[in-house]
């Protein structure tokens, strides 16, 4: 095999390996580069014999990454960012984020609830950067970050390692959403009506919740009407006009201000959750993982609870 030396490659090559990665796809990496897609076939084709692996496959529509390309992704996207940083401290008066992508894990009810208020912050304080937010919950949280496949977590209930740094950003409760009725008045729901709706559940094991525990409790039940593992579905699963969910107040004021749903007070004590924003400590060393968790901690400290 023949020794290949840093001087006889060009670097330019890992910025389409980053971009191919990430997107998917040959074309959109084109169009994310401003390069022509021929230009970067044909960076494909020297990664490929630079790191003697064939890096992606046509599969899915796409470029599918192979083992060795899954192996390599984080110390590709580790040296670029560190060569941005160091672009990034020449000029701290004028920082452009206009070439970076920022990954976070969250929840739906955390994206519907926060999302546009974090893209709209990072317009102003990071201009150019663009946000990937990707689907996970508490269990994957960890995983997530220690994989490498996020930059920053938010997650419910805290992280299970002590070598993620963390911050509360969020104490919450519980409120219920429905369609308006005449019946309910100023937002209030006493147990006995509460009990007479139709539920809609939002869980990811699917069949019961931290409702149904509190109802145990007491020695009561509610029927659930239809499951889902998705707070997006809620707008149309509540289209009953007896039909009822019990979510995050986050979520459901989010919900019911985009569908012209009701928020009314949760009859039942159920107890409060919070949410965390972990990251590895490594990241810290990236302005622009540093701009995103500090806008994400102010959009937190602005949302209505």
């Amino acid at each position: 095999m023949n020794e290949i030396h840093i001087l006889d490659v060009d670097l330019n090559l890992l910025k389409v390996f980053e971009a191919i990665y990430e997107e998917g796809s040959a074309s959109r990496a084109a169009l994310r580069l401003g390069l022509t897609q021929s230009a970067v076939s044909a960076a494909v084709s020297r990664l490929r014999t630079v790191y003697q692996d064939r890096l992606f496959e046509r599969g899915g529509g796409g470029m599918v990454p192979t083992a060795r390309a899954h192996e390599l992704s984080a110390t590709v996207r580790e040296a670029l960012n560190l060569c941005r940083k160091t672009l990034l401290a020449t000029d701290e008066g004028s920082r452009s984020f206009s070439d970076r992508t920022i990954s976070i894990g969250l929840s739906d009810d955390l994206e519907i609830a926060i999302g546009r208020a974090l893209a709209d912050r990072l317009r102003v304080d990071a201009p150019g950067l663009r946000l990937l937010l990707r689907q996970t919950n508490s269990y994957q949280a960890t995983d997530m970050l220690a994989g490498r496949t996020v930059d920053l977590v938010l997650a419910a209930g805290g992280f299970t390692s002590r070598s993620i740094g963390r911050q509360t950003v969020m104490t919450g409760g519980y409120s219920c959403v429905a369609q308006k009725r005449p019946d309910d008045w100023a937002g209030e729901l006493d147990l006995e009506a509460f009990l007479r709706r139709d539920h809609l559940l939002i869980s990811s094991g699917g069949y019961v919740g931290i409702v149904d525990d509190a109802l145990f409790a007491l020695g009561l039940r509610r029927r659930v009407e239809v499951s889902t593992t998705h707070f997006a579905a809620v707008p149309f699963l509540l289209s009953g006009e007896n039909a009822i969910a019990t979510m995050p107040t986050h979520a459901a004021r989010a919900v019911a201000d985009l569908a012209g749903l009701e928020v009314l007070s949760c009859p039942l004590e159920l107890p409060a959750y919070g949410i965390e924003l972990g990251w590895r400590p490594d990241v810290l060393r990236d302005p622009a993982v540093l701009v995103v968790r500090d806008a994400i901690v102010s959009v937190f400290e602005e949302l209505p609870l």
